[in-house]
């Protein structure tokens, strides 16, 4: 049964995409792979000239980050203004065991050192734009200290030696990053030799291994197609040859993952908030570049699924605090900080897209969702977007309901590519900006498989879980079989005074799981119908943080409530503690109340509100 599984799988997946993963392994592993006959030179410095207009300072509000701390996914903040340890886990203590091998020999898990994620973090270079911003209002000393950090960083990661250059995509957000600066401090048409070089040396990192990216179907390959238009541009305009070979490369592959991971719908291959706003970004700062340098648009194709993409994060993106669901997985990466607003604050990024992609402005007055625009000196379009509103998205299996104050978030599964989340008929409830249902997150990717499976499974999300087991079976860390398909869908119905949709699914044990919901302006009625299970059937409810008590079958925090009952006994009816994930490796307990039944039947809950 599970070789039929994988077999099934692996055929999803689609056969070029396990060619290019298995031609990639099996190079690297015979030592046979271009990547690994790499050599490349690199002078320590300095790589940004001295900026000396500071009679012209540009006064805007600039990043703190890595100012007078290191900072670490958006949330963690480690007092310390020096140059950061390129090899060391700052939350273990641990360092990378012989950092000076090739990328290759060094192994992506390792239990003594930890998340390599946390390695990675300070060479994404987040740093340099901050640093960048600080040279621009009028601090002479930022750009040294640009440089020497830049200066320590190659000298502790030669090039194709250490954890700094095992992953392509990282390798391709410090080409984003590095650009972007030079863009600011306008550089980048006179570049420094030792920067010049710097560039280079990563394209070919990231060119060789293009392929294996573009296999994962994710944003790995919208980043480094991003790194190699860019860079390449970059090189072109500096006079090297090799330049235009590697911007052609990357124009071609994103236009091609544009058509192919965008749906009509505006939906992003990964199923996941963030990720989708990293591929936003992605092709924001791709723009931003073109334009810049003057160079030729791209298809219409691409421009309108990028205009989707942006209003598909617009559209659930809370306007009262810039907070979305914490769908799907999330691994902290954030591009183009160019300010202090929190990790979780999406407006940023949807006025920067809306404004590139749409020529409409999606939040008007002046706020930190303005400092990309006024950073990288584009106007705030006069035309405002098109108010939020409930909309069914059936390419990527999303519903929206608006109500009045209440936003709701319905995941139905449509799976074409890889879930990384079991989050089937999944609700997320937020109420004036304040998100009451939630999503568990993902919390670290190399932590124990316990806390890892939590995050992802079924148990982490707001839908039933039957007979204590996964919606899909697990065939690895991060690979699900025999991905789920909606067998009904009830699109959005609005009537004066309710928004209604259903859905259903049939899982691989037979198992079938129907929802209906119906939203109004003070209420959530949702029906659960469960059939085709063999013990129990479990259906999750995981609260926002507060004081929630039961009583009777109402749970209560004394302004919001939820009466559960159901045509069959309930056996168990209790608030459980739970974990939730906003940040990269960061968790919090959080209230889940928990309703299992041990017979088919339906299970009828519903959510009050204060409507104020």
């Amino acid at each position: 049964m599970r070789l039929l599984t994988k077999l099934r799988t692996a055929m999803t997946l689609g056969l070029p995409n396990l060619w290019r993963v298995a031609a990639y392994r099996l190079g690297i592993k015979l030592g046979i792979s271009k990547v690994q006959r790499l050599q490349s030179q690199i002078a320590d410095g300095p790589f940004f000239s001295p900026f000396l207009s500071y009679q012209n300072a540009i006064c805007l509000p600039a990043s703190q980050l890595w100012i007078a701390h290191h900072s670490y996914f958006g949330q963690h903040h480690i007092i310390d203004s020096k140059i950061p340890c390129w090899h060391f886990n700052p939350f273990n203590g641990a360092s990378v065991n012989q950092p000076m091998r090739f990328w290759w020999q060094i192994p992506d898990f390792d239990n003594t050192l930890g998340d390599i994620k946390t390695v990675w973090e300070a060479s994404r270079f987040d740093w340099v734009l901050t640093f960048t911003q600080h040279a621009l209002n009028g601090q002479p000393r930022a750009i040294e200290r640009l440089n020497l950090w830049l200066s320590d960083w190659v000298r502790c990661n030669r090039p194709y030696y250490g954890p700094n250059w095992k992953c392509g995509q990282e390798a391709s957000i410090r080409v984003m990053h590095l650009a972007i600066a030079a863009l600011l401090l306008k550089q980048h048409l006179h570049s420094l030799p030792p920067l010049k070089a710097l560039i280079k040396a990563h394209l070919l990192r990231i060119a060789p291994t293009i392929y294996y990216a573009i296999a994962q179907d994710n944003n790995h390959g919208t980043s480094e197609a991003a790194a190699l238009f860019i860079g390449g541009s970059w090189l072109t305009a500096l006079g090297e040859v090799q330049g235009h070979q590697w911007s052609e490369c990357g124009r071609q592959w994103l236009e091609n993952r544009a058509s192919r991971l965008i749906e009509e719908d505006g939906s992003f291959s990964q199923y996941s908030v963030t990720y989708h706003r990293l591929m936003l970004d992605t092709y924001s700062m791709v723009e931003y570049w073109r334009r810049s340098l003057s160079l030729p648009l791209f298809s219409s194709g691409l421009y309108s699924r990028l205009k989707s993409a942006a209003d598909w994060l617009y559209q659930i993106t809370q306007v009262e605090t810039g907070d979305a669901p914490n769908l799907g997985a999330n691994d902290g990466a954030h591009l183009l900080p160019l300010g202090d607003f929190d990790y979780r604050d999406f407006r940023p990024s949807v006025q920067l897209a809306i404004a590139l992609f749409c020529d409409r402005c999606a939040y008007a007055g002046y706020g930190s969702w303005n400092l990309p625009l006024l950073w990288l000196g584009l106007p705030v379009p006069m035309q405002s977007a098109t108010l939020p509103s409930s909309r069914h998205l059936p390419q990527g299996g999303y519903s929206i309901l608006r109500r009045k104050h209440a936003f709701l978030l319905f995941r139905f599964p449509r799976f074409r590519f890889r879930p990384s989340h079991a989050d089937a008929l999944h609700v997320d409830l937020w109420i004036l900006g304040k998100n009451l249902l939630r999503d568990g997150g993902t919390y670290s990717y190399s932590k124990d498989d316990a806390l890892h499976w939590y995050f992802s499974g079924t148990s982490s999300h707001n839908t039933v879980q039957f007979d204590g087991r996964e919606q899909m079976p697990r065939l690895s860390r991060f690979l699900f079989g025999d991905w789920l398909q909606t067998t009904t869908i009830l699109p959005v119905n609005e009537s004066d005074t309710i928004t209604k949709l259903a859905a259903a699914y049939t899982d691989y044990q037979g198992a079938s799981h129907y929802r209906k919901l119906a939203l109004s302006e003070s209420n959530l009625y949702v029906e659960d119908k469960v059939t085709g299970f063999s013990q129990n059937a479990v259906l999750r409810w995981r609260l926002s943080p507060g004081n929630w008590r039961i009583e009777s079958h109402t749970v209560t925090n004394g302004i919001e409530k939820i009466v559960v009952h159901a045509t069959v006994p309930i056996v168990r009816y209790e608030l459980m503690d739970g974990w939730e994930s906003r940040y990269y490796y960061q968790k919090n307990a959080l209230p889940v109340l928990e309703i299992e039944i041990q017979k088919p039947g339906i299970i009828f809950s519903e959510f009050w509100w204060k409507n104020d």
